[in-house]
């Protein structure tokens, strides 16, 4: 089957010995093999062996186990930093608010910073603007661009 992994690289899936049907991991699809072929992966999954079965895949999303993902350094799933609070790096005591959801550019993602007013606010996802990420006490540290919070104040 052709998969679209949705991250950002196709051959990350390869590392999955499992799939599953569902988000609460019930419905269990073995991965019998995987390779990258361009921005897609080429999946093969145990029962599912004819065209048939194939097509009656289409459209469906798979699943993985996060605890089964391995990610570099630095590197996080959009899920788990979606939910961050976002604090200034030179003033942690000053909170521009949660990020809220990620656009893909090509040359960088953009985060979007939702304030407690609701306001919406965009940066740039690099390294001098994103000074720390720590998703396990769900904070962002940033040092912002000049202009981008001067209405925050």
């Amino acid at each position: 089957m052709r998969v679209d992994p949705w991250c950002d690289d196709s051959s990350f899936i390869k590392g999955f010995k499992r799939l599953y049907l569902d988000e609460n991991g019930e419905k269990e699809l073995k991965v019998r093999s995987c390779r990258p072929h361009g921005n897609v992966a080429l999946l093969m999954l145990e029962g599912i062996d004819t065209i048939e079965a194939a097509a009656a895949m289409r459209g469906k999303v798979l699943y993985m186990c996060r605890k089964d993902a391995r990610l570099p350094k630095g590197r996080y799933f959009v899920s788990e930093l979606i939910g961050c609070e976002v604090f200034d790096a030179d003033d942690t005591q000053k909170c521009y608010g949660t990020l809220s959801d990620v656009s893909y550019t090509g040359a960088n993602d953009v985060w979007h910073i939702r304030a407690s007013d609701g306001k919406e606010y965009l940066i740039p996802a690099i390294p001098i603007v994103v000074i720390e990420t720590d998703v396990e006490n769900n904070r962002i540290l940033i040092r912002p661009m000049k202009g981008i919070f001067d209405d925050a104040d």
